[in-house]
């Protein structure tokens, strides 16, 4: 089983492998390895991999002597310049045993990641010794901690055309007349779709403009006025002189003025759904209850913009740019 994890914009992929028997056959066991040799090869090297396989041997450095079945896990681990982090590190006895059947005790199951990787694990997979999730086995657990880049109070988008703008009398006007020059200004006249499309797009950037990319956390906030703008502003200085003095005073001061923040608030909607109830017969009034609808739904997703797709050689794309350049070549 290989999944793809997507975590704080970083791709982990992690494969489950069941390795044949000790009783199997040569053939077979050499045909499992080659598989999984293929698949491994599969995933680009500057990307995170960590498997979890059931080897049904035993390596030696960690617990038992190292068999046939071990060394094919460790010739695998060298091939792959991957670490067998089982047994990376010292443990107590109970953090090895994965395996328990009348008095006899195996260590079979293992967890490899890259060596690139390997201080992200460190020390964190053991056995939990009290916990099993199957007949006389235990749970290996295995612990990765990411370094994630603090994320900035905005969220990065992909900028657009403000299309909007052509409402704009004046805007509508300098669009068109530029868009018939530069359809009609060359040479010859433009009568490929492709082409046709791509002067209207850079036209349009030109006149209309386009958006910064930036956009801050979604907050209903579309019944604000200026009222309650100055409110959560003099609320702001108030935070400051409490800070700052820490004294009755000031704090009862701020406790004042965020009853008076909430009250402006509280005005403000009634005054807002007021005004969008007397419009709700006008199309501009649909149009402001299509684009609240729209808000809420998009705050009530845990994400508000999901965009992977594979290439052909199966590896996922992520970055908004290559998933439109993968579309293109589809």
């Amino acid at each position: 089983m290989n999944v793809k994890l997507k975590v704080e914009g970083m791709m982990i992929n992690v494969i489950s492998v069941y390795a044949p028997q000790v009783g199997c056959e040569m053939e077979e066991k050499e045909t499992f390895w080659s598989d999984l040799d293929k698949v491994v090869e599969g995933v680009p090297r500057n990307k995170r991999l960590v498997i979890g396989t059931d080897c049904n041997g035993h390596i030696g450095d960690g617990f038992r002597v190292r068999n046939v079945e071990g060394q094919m896990v460790v010739d695998f681990a060298e091939r792959m310049e991957m670490a067998v982090v089982n047994t990376y590190f010292k443990k107590k006895e109970d953090h090895k045993v994965m395996y328990t059947s009348e008095g006899r005790c195996t260590q079979v199951d293992y967890v490899l990641c890259g060596k690139c990787n390997l201080k992200e694990i460190g020390d964190n997979t053991v056995v939990l010794a009290g916990d099993s999730v199957a007949k006389q086995h235990r749970m290996v657990v295995c612990r990765m901690v990411l370094e994630v880049k603090k994320k900035s109070g905005r969220v990065r988008t992909e900028r657009r055309i403000r299309w909007w703008n052509l409402k704009e009398k004046e805007c509508s006007v300098r669009f068109r007349e530029e868009v018939r020059q530069g359809l009609s200004g060359g040479e010859e006249v433009l009568d490929d779709c492709g082409t046709t499309a791509e002067v209207i797009m850079e036209t349009a950037r030109k006149v209309l403009g386009v958006t910064s990319g930036n956009r801050k956390e979604d907050k209903e906030t579309w019944w604000w006025n200026e009222e309650v703008q100055e409110s959560r502003r003099r609320k702001r200085l108030e935070k400051q002189n409490w800070d700052r003095q820490s004294d009755e005073k000031s704090r009862q001061e701020r406790k004042e003025m965020q009853q008076q923040v909430k009250r402006d608030v509280v005005k403000a909607k009634e005054k807002a759904y007021e005004e969008l109830y007397e419009r709700l017969n006008t199309k501009e009034g649909e149009k402001d209850v299509y684009r609240l609808a729209r808000q809420r739904d998009r705050a009530g997703k845990d994400e508000l913009q999901v965009k992977a797709i594979k290439d052909g050689d199966e590896n996922v794309l992520i970055s908004g740019e290559s998933v439109l350049r993968r579309w293109r070549e589809y």
